[in-house]
């Protein structure tokens, strides 16, 4: 398959982000590629693609089926599996963050937790900051789990739009505290 200088870009570029995104190189390319192909593609096109190794390609395929990025579809007259993933950028990210809370935050959370828990009465330092800590990632779960119920459109839809409102007006929203609540109960009603 014949890659444009700008398809060649992106997958490129993906796969430098997937590095510090946590994940290898190989396997953000393979996501980058199938992303930007009308069709969906055996690991035999991808491997060739991208030249990279066959038993490369069928490992991170594996993997990104883990994560939920990749999924096997068939072609009618074809034998062998071809493979794609999401046509919709705003699912995708989405993926990527309920598998990286799972799989990094959700450990962290935990080992906070726990390491709360045991801190004796000699650690009172050490337990104040970990339950610091605790707290601030407790209040980010909290709100990826508000969002969970969200159909994806409409998440996005409020991320620009709250993106949109002056800085000033974010600030005195943050400044309600606990009040929001309520005063967003009164402005539904």
């Amino acid at each position: 398959m014949e890659l444009s200088p700008a398809t060649k870009k992106f997958i490129l570029r993906w796969g430098e982000m997937g590095s510090i995104w946590g994940i290898n190189r190989a396997s953000a390319q393979i996501v980058a590629l199938l992303y930007l192909s009308q069709d969906p593609l055996t690991a035999e096109e991808i491997s060739d693609t991208l030249s990279i190794a066959r038993s490369t390609v069928s490992t991170d395929l594996r993997e990104l089926q883990n994560w939920g990025v990749v999924k096997v579809v068939h072609v009618l007259g074809d034998r062998r599996d071809h493979f794609e993933t999401f046509s919709d950028p705003e699912e995708y990210f989405r993926v990527i963050v309920r598998e990286r809370k799972r799989r990094e935050v959700d450990p962290l959370v935990d080992m906070l937790r726990e390491n709360v828990g045991e801190a004796g009465e000699h650690d009172i330092f050490v337990r104040e900051r970990m339950r610091r800590m605790l707290d601030i990632f407790e209040d980010l779960v909290a709100v990826y789990e508000r969002t969970e119920g969200i159909p994806t459109d409409l998440l996005f839809k409020m991320t620009r739009q709250a993106g949109q409102l002056p800085l000033k007006t974010m600030l005195k929203i943050a400044q309600l505290g606990d009040g929001l609540g309520e005063a967003l109960k009164k402005l539904v009603r």
